[in-house]
């Protein structure tokens, strides 16, 4: 498949942007051309964004934007509304997993990644939230995960 997923938490702490586009242009060296992102602020949109720097370097990535439900951009502030709209603006295919919010929503889109990757790059620093869920599911899935 050669296609990776994005999972990571909303709030970035101590993430290192520098590590992370070094990752994502690893996996690009190894043949990695494919790359779903879910979206959500925090870790998606600076994952998304690191591999639409890349994109000129290597025009044969696409980007594919993996939104839970349709209006999940309504959620955010008006800065990350600006940057998810250009981040959609260059992914090769938008999929919707759902017309509408509901509970579990999140976690469809989750697994709906997951199974459809070789990889997960994940931002994890705590035990419990949805990308805990994500890389577990992704272990017990044997989906090989790298943390950044």
């Amino acid at each position: 498949m050669n296609c990776c997923a994005f999972t990571g938490h909303r709030v970035l702490q101590d993430l290192d942007f520098a590590l992370l586009d070094r990752v994502v242009k690893n996996l690009i060296k190894n043949g990695y051309n494919r790359f779903l992102c879910g979206m959500a602020r925090g870790f998606d949109l600076a994952a998304a964004e690191s591999v639409i720097a890349l994109k000129s370097e290597y025009p044969d990535v696409s980007l594919v934007a993996c939104i839970p439900f349709k209006g999940q951009e309504q959620n955010l502030s008006l800065s990350d509304r600006s940057r998810y709209k250009r981040i959609l603006e260059n992914c090769s295919e938008v999929i919707y997993l759902s017309e509408y919010y509901y509970s579990g929503c999140m976690h469809l889109r989750d697994r709906y990644m997951v199974d459809n990757c070789d990889t997960v790059v994940c931002y994890l620093r705590k035990k419990t939230g949805g990308t805990y869920y994500t890389v577990k599911y992704a272990q017990k899935k044997g989906v090989k995960c790298i943390e950044i």
